[in-house]
């Protein structure tokens, strides 16, 4: 945390690290509506814990900053509003906010000491207030609760839990619905081969936030074609290159990573190269051919996909594993 103020809560909090974490998402997944679930594990790919306690820890973060190459916005506590916007349980964030504040303040006795259990009673709390189904807040909720654990008590308080409005146009149904269809070809489609073209969304909530992909192309090649002013947003995006940032094209700087909140399967598997550069960079560390984390320079599109552009980047991988391989070393010194 980034206060030294602490509630018996918050001290509770404190004492789950980045793998206790891992096993409470997984036993939420289930509780997570669909439109939720691949979004939810974007999110906590997004704001590793691990990097978080290992800039808070440091002596010197401005130089750990510069040594991981962090660029853009790294910090949870600076876009608690924010950060999750791409997440359809964003739109209960105001209440799901206060809710977790209450809980963190209060000195009533838990019921229970599973954390994946408090996180359950308390969206399910949320939800009858709102009257929705408790699996709509689930993924929200534990977003509010790693957000307490990163950004402390104090900075939840104060930010302002403000919605983006444009994140409350439409139904789970519809933006399910939305991720899973492939643009239509025309009637000739057929004769279009490794011509047809496809929409990549990158912001589900702007309908012009889209840009057009030649079927096999790379996610990063494809961007390039969109001109619009993208840097003015996001200073990591190169003039006229498109929304997603990109300074290689050979997986080399990781600054393309992207989450892929629809359409993992229309994407080609991941090779050696980007799996093993994923792992370097930080970003993920799993065997699945269509994770829901890629860089966008090695990822070729085969249908319409929607992603997610984190804010930030960075090579900090090997510098964590070098920090648990201390931490494990010593406690084998300890306790031989």
């Amino acid at each position: 945390m980034s206060e030294t103020t602490e509630t018996l809560f918050t001290a509770f909090l404190n004492q789950h690290d980045e793998q206790a974490w891992e096993r409470v998402l997984t036993s939420l997944l289930h509780s997570i509506h669909e439109v939720d679930r691949a979004a939810v594990r974007i999110w906590f790919s997004f704001f590793p814990l691990a990097l978080s306690r290992a800039l808070d820890g440091s002596d010197d973060p401005e130089k750990l900053t510069s040594q991981l190459l962090l660029q853009g916005r790294y910090q949870l506590k600076d876009q608690i509003d924010t950060s999750h916007r791409f997440l359809y349980g964003h739109r209960y964030w105001p209440l799901v906010k206060k809710a977790i504040e209450s809980h963190a303040l209060s000195n009533a006795a838990p019921s229970s000491l599973d954390l994946a259990a408090q996180i359950r009673e308390v969206a399910s709390g949320v939800a009858a207030e709102l009257k929705v189904n408790p699996s709509l807040v689930t993924a929200i909720t534990a977003v509010g609760f790693m957000t307490l654990q990163q950004a402390g008590l104090k900075a939840l308080q104060a930010a302002a839990g403000r919605v983006d409005e444009s994140a409350l146009l439409k139904s789970p149904e519809q933006i399910l619905k939305a991720r899973a269809k492939d643009n239509s070809q025309g009637p000739f489609g057929f004769l279009r081969g490794n011509r047809k073209v496809w929409n990549v969304a990158f912001d589900e909530g702007d309908k012009i936030a889209r840009f057009k992909l030649i079927d096999t192309q790379h996610l990063t090649t494809a961007a390039a074609n969109d001109k619009r002013d993208y840097h003015s947003r996001d200073a990591r995006c190169v003039i006229r290159e498109g929304p997603i940032p990109v300074q290689c094209r050979n997986a080399a700087c990781g600054t393309c990573w992207v989450g892929v909140l629809g359409g993992a399967e229309k994407l080609s598997p991941v090779a050696p190269l980007e799996s093993r550069k994923m792992k370097e960079f930080g970003y993920i560390e799993t065997d699945e051919q269509n994770p829901i984390i890629r860089l966008a320079c090695q990822a070729q599109g085969y249908g319409a996909v929607s992603i997610v552009i984190p804010p930030w980047n960075g090579v900090f991988g090997r510098y964590l594993r070098e920090l648990r391989n201390a931490a494990e070393h010593a406690n084998s010194e300890a306790n031989p």
